[in-house]
Protein backbone atom coordinates (compact mmCIF):
# COMPACT_ATOMS: atom_id res chain seq x y z
CA UNK A 1 0.00 0.00 0.00
CA UNK A 2 1.23 3.47 -0.91
CA UNK A 3 0.61 6.19 1.70
CA UNK A 4 -0.61 9.53 0.43
CA UNK A 5 0.37 12.70 2.28
CA UNK A 6 -1.40 15.96 1.44
CA UNK A 7 -0.03 19.38 2.32
CA UNK A 8 -2.52 22.14 3.14
CA UNK A 9 -2.73 25.46 4.93
CA UNK A 10 -6.38 25.99 5.89
CA UNK A 11 -9.04 24.21 7.89
CA UNK A 12 -11.45 23.81 4.96
CA UNK A 13 -8.84 21.80 3.09
CA UNK A 14 -8.36 19.49 6.07
CA UNK A 15 -11.94 18.25 5.74
CA UNK A 16 -11.57 17.92 1.98
CA UNK A 17 -8.35 15.93 2.20
CA UNK A 18 -9.68 13.55 4.83
CA UNK A 19 -12.89 12.90 2.94
CA UNK A 20 -10.99 12.31 -0.31
CA UNK A 21 -8.78 9.62 1.23
CA UNK A 22 -5.55 11.26 2.36
CA UNK A 23 -3.52 9.09 4.74
CA UNK A 24 -1.63 11.90 6.45
CA UNK A 25 -1.63 15.70 6.51
CA UNK A 26 1.31 18.06 6.33
CA UNK A 27 -0.13 21.14 8.03
CA UNK A 28 1.46 24.39 6.92
CA UNK A 29 0.99 28.09 6.82
CA UNK A 30 1.41 30.03 3.56
CA UNK A 31 1.85 27.26 1.01
CA UNK A 32 2.32 30.00 -1.59
CA UNK A 33 5.69 30.60 0.11
CA UNK A 34 6.57 26.91 0.10
CA UNK A 35 5.00 26.27 3.49
CA UNK A 36 5.72 28.02 6.79
CA UNK A 37 4.93 27.13 10.39
CA UNK A 38 1.13 27.22 10.80
CA UNK A 39 -0.53 29.34 13.45
CA UNK A 40 -1.37 27.89 16.85
CA UNK A 41 -5.03 28.48 16.08
CA UNK A 42 -4.88 26.45 12.88
CA UNK A 43 -2.99 23.62 14.61
CA UNK A 44 -5.43 23.31 17.49
CA UNK A 45 -8.47 23.53 15.22
CA UNK A 46 -7.01 20.89 12.90
CA UNK A 47 -6.29 18.62 15.86
CA UNK A 48 -9.90 18.98 16.97
CA UNK A 49 -11.17 17.58 13.68
CA UNK A 50 -8.34 15.37 12.42
CA UNK A 51 -9.05 11.69 11.90
CA UNK A 52 -5.64 10.99 10.34
CA UNK A 53 -2.09 11.86 11.50
CA UNK A 54 -1.05 15.52 11.42
CA UNK A 55 2.54 16.51 10.73
CA UNK A 56 3.25 20.20 11.33
CA UNK A 57 5.68 22.27 9.29
CA UNK A 58 8.43 23.90 11.37
CA UNK A 59 9.75 26.73 9.20
CA UNK A 60 10.08 30.21 10.74
CA UNK A 61 10.33 32.15 7.47
CA UNK A 62 10.44 31.81 3.71
CA UNK A 63 13.63 31.76 1.68
CA UNK A 64 16.64 29.55 2.23
CA UNK A 65 17.23 27.04 5.02
CA UNK A 66 20.28 28.68 6.61
CA UNK A 67 18.89 29.79 9.96
CA UNK A 68 20.18 32.14 12.63
CA UNK A 69 20.40 31.14 16.28
CA UNK A 70 17.23 33.14 16.99
CA UNK A 71 15.38 31.32 14.23
CA UNK A 72 16.55 27.96 15.56
CA UNK A 73 15.18 28.94 18.98
CA UNK A 74 11.85 29.69 17.31
CA UNK A 75 11.88 26.24 15.69
CA UNK A 76 12.65 24.55 19.00
CA UNK A 77 9.80 26.43 20.66
CA UNK A 78 7.38 25.39 17.91
CA UNK A 79 8.43 21.75 18.21
CA UNK A 80 7.93 21.90 21.97
CA UNK A 81 4.42 23.30 21.47
CA UNK A 82 3.61 20.63 18.89
CA UNK A 83 4.64 17.89 21.30
CA UNK A 84 2.72 19.47 24.15
CA UNK A 85 -0.59 19.58 22.28
CA UNK A 86 -0.33 16.11 20.80
CA UNK A 87 0.77 16.54 17.18
CA UNK A 88 1.80 13.29 15.44
CA UNK A 89 4.92 14.66 13.77
CA UNK A 90 6.97 17.61 12.59
CA UNK A 91 8.56 18.60 9.29
CA UNK A 92 11.73 20.66 8.99
CA UNK A 93 15.03 21.04 7.19
CA UNK A 94 18.24 22.89 8.07
CA UNK A 95 21.30 23.58 5.93
CA UNK A 96 24.66 25.22 6.50
CA UNK A 97 26.32 27.87 4.35
CA UNK A 98 28.02 25.12 2.30
CA UNK A 99 24.63 23.80 1.11
CA UNK A 100 24.68 20.65 3.17
CA UNK A 101 22.60 19.45 6.09
CA UNK A 102 23.57 21.26 9.30
CA UNK A 103 24.16 18.23 11.47
CA UNK A 104 24.54 20.16 14.73
CA UNK A 105 21.24 22.01 14.41
CA UNK A 106 19.55 18.86 13.16
CA UNK A 107 20.66 17.00 16.29
CA UNK A 108 19.17 19.73 18.47
CA UNK A 109 15.87 19.65 16.59
CA UNK A 110 15.76 15.86 16.75
CA UNK A 111 16.35 15.93 20.50
CA UNK A 112 13.41 18.32 20.87
CA UNK A 113 11.32 16.06 18.61
CA UNK A 114 11.74 12.92 20.69
CA UNK A 115 8.60 10.80 20.41
CA UNK A 116 7.40 12.54 17.24
CA UNK A 117 7.53 11.40 13.65
CA UNK A 118 10.09 13.54 11.81
CA UNK A 119 10.23 14.41 8.12
CA UNK A 120 13.25 16.20 6.66
CA UNK A 121 11.69 18.31 3.92
CA UNK A 122 12.80 19.49 0.50
CA UNK A 123 15.71 21.47 1.89
CA UNK A 124 17.59 18.36 0.79
CA UNK A 125 16.88 19.37 -2.80
CA UNK A 126 19.19 22.37 -2.29
CA UNK A 127 22.12 20.20 -1.16
CA UNK A 128 25.28 19.85 -3.24
CA UNK A 129 25.88 16.24 -2.15
CA UNK A 130 22.64 14.26 -1.89
CA UNK A 131 24.18 10.93 -0.75
CA UNK A 132 26.01 12.68 2.10
CA UNK A 133 22.82 14.52 3.04
CA UNK A 134 20.88 11.25 3.18
CA UNK A 135 23.49 9.70 5.47
CA UNK A 136 23.45 12.73 7.78
CA UNK A 137 19.65 12.64 7.99
CA UNK A 138 19.70 8.88 8.57
CA UNK A 139 22.27 9.22 11.36
CA UNK A 140 20.12 11.85 13.07
CA UNK A 141 17.18 9.45 13.21
CA UNK A 142 14.62 11.09 10.90
CA UNK A 143 11.73 8.94 9.74
CA UNK A 144 11.44 10.18 6.17
CA UNK A 145 12.79 12.55 3.56
CA UNK A 146 10.50 14.58 1.31
CA UNK A 147 12.28 15.16 -1.98
CA UNK A 148 11.88 15.97 -5.64
CA UNK A 149 15.22 14.33 -6.36
CA UNK A 150 17.03 17.69 -6.58
CA UNK A 151 14.84 18.65 -9.53
CA UNK A 152 11.98 21.10 -9.98
CA UNK A 153 9.50 18.18 -10.03
CA UNK A 154 9.66 14.64 -8.72
CA UNK A 155 9.07 13.13 -12.15
CA UNK A 156 12.21 14.92 -13.35
CA UNK A 157 14.23 13.70 -10.36
CA UNK A 158 13.30 10.02 -10.61
CA UNK A 159 16.87 8.75 -10.98
CA UNK A 160 18.06 10.64 -7.90
CA UNK A 161 15.02 9.54 -5.87
CA UNK A 162 15.62 5.91 -6.85
CA UNK A 163 19.23 6.21 -5.66
CA UNK A 164 18.04 7.64 -2.34
CA UNK A 165 15.62 4.73 -1.90
CA UNK A 166 18.42 2.27 -2.61
CA UNK A 167 20.84 4.08 -0.29
CA UNK A 168 18.39 4.20 2.61
CA UNK A 169 17.59 0.47 2.33
CA UNK A 170 14.40 0.87 4.32
CA UNK A 171 16.08 2.67 7.23
CA UNK A 172 13.83 5.64 6.51
CA UNK A 173 11.17 6.44 3.93
CA UNK A 174 11.97 8.43 0.81
CA UNK A 175 8.81 10.31 -0.14
CA UNK A 176 8.63 11.90 -3.62
CA UNK A 177 6.92 15.29 -3.75
CA UNK A 178 6.58 18.33 -6.04
CA UNK A 179 4.56 18.02 -9.21
CA UNK A 180 3.20 14.59 -8.31
CA UNK A 181 -0.16 14.02 -10.00
CA UNK A 182 -2.51 11.30 -11.16
CA UNK A 183 -0.78 11.22 -14.53
CA UNK A 184 2.77 10.59 -13.26
CA UNK A 185 2.46 9.04 -9.80
CA UNK A 186 2.40 5.42 -11.00
CA UNK A 187 5.57 5.95 -13.01
CA UNK A 188 7.30 7.63 -10.08
CA UNK A 189 6.45 4.74 -7.76
CA UNK A 190 7.43 2.08 -10.27
CA UNK A 191 10.74 3.75 -11.13
CA UNK A 192 11.83 4.66 -7.60
CA UNK A 193 10.40 2.00 -5.29
CA UNK A 194 8.99 4.70 -2.99
CA UNK A 195 6.12 3.69 -0.72
CA UNK A 196 4.86 7.17 0.15
CA UNK A 197 4.01 10.16 -2.03
CA UNK A 198 3.31 13.81 -1.24
CA UNK A 199 0.91 16.14 -3.06
CA UNK A 200 -0.62 19.55 -2.48
CA UNK A 201 -3.60 19.04 -4.83
CA UNK A 202 -4.26 22.77 -4.91
CA UNK A 203 -6.95 24.52 -6.89
CA UNK A 204 -7.86 28.22 -7.06
CA UNK A 205 -11.07 29.26 -5.32
CA UNK A 206 -12.79 32.55 -6.03
CA UNK A 207 -14.18 34.37 -2.99
CA UNK A 208 -17.76 33.65 -2.00
CA UNK A 209 -18.20 37.29 -1.01
CA UNK A 210 -20.92 39.22 -2.78
CA UNK A 211 -20.81 42.81 -4.03
CA UNK A 212 -17.03 42.95 -3.76
CA UNK A 213 -15.69 46.49 -3.84
CA UNK A 214 -12.22 46.97 -5.29
CA UNK A 215 -10.75 48.57 -2.12
CA UNK A 216 -7.45 48.96 -3.92
CA UNK A 217 -6.75 45.22 -4.02
CA UNK A 218 -5.79 43.30 -7.13
CA UNK A 219 -8.40 40.79 -8.37
CA UNK A 220 -6.10 37.89 -7.45
CA UNK A 221 -6.36 38.93 -3.80
CA UNK A 222 -9.93 37.66 -3.81
CA UNK A 223 -8.79 34.17 -4.77
CA UNK A 224 -7.11 31.53 -2.63
CA UNK A 225 -5.75 28.02 -2.85
CA UNK A 226 -7.80 25.17 -1.44
CA UNK A 227 -7.39 21.41 -1.67
CA UNK A 228 -9.08 19.68 -4.59
CA UNK A 229 -11.01 16.54 -3.71
CA UNK A 230 -10.93 15.47 -7.36
CA UNK A 231 -7.11 15.68 -7.54
CA UNK A 232 -6.68 13.61 -4.38
CA UNK A 233 -9.21 11.00 -5.51
CA UNK A 234 -7.47 10.73 -8.89
CA UNK A 235 -4.08 10.12 -7.26
CA UNK A 236 -5.62 7.58 -4.86
CA UNK A 237 -7.06 5.72 -7.81
CA UNK A 238 -3.75 5.81 -9.68
CA UNK A 239 -1.84 4.25 -6.77
CA UNK A 240 -4.29 1.43 -6.08
CA UNK A 241 -2.72 -1.96 -6.52
CA UNK A 242 0.82 -0.96 -5.60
Amino acid sequence: MIELEVSLDNIESLFTAQNAGADRIELCGALTLGGLSPSYGLITQALKHATIPLNVMIRPRDGDFLYSSDEVEMMLSEIYTARLIGIHGVVFGVLNKHAQVDSDILKSLMKASKGLSVTFHRAIDCCVDAPLAVETILSAGCDRILTSGLASRADLGIDCIAKMVEQSKGRLSIMPGAGVSATNVAGIITSTGAREVHISAKTRHVSDMENIVNCGYLPEFMKRNITSSDKISAVKQAIQGF
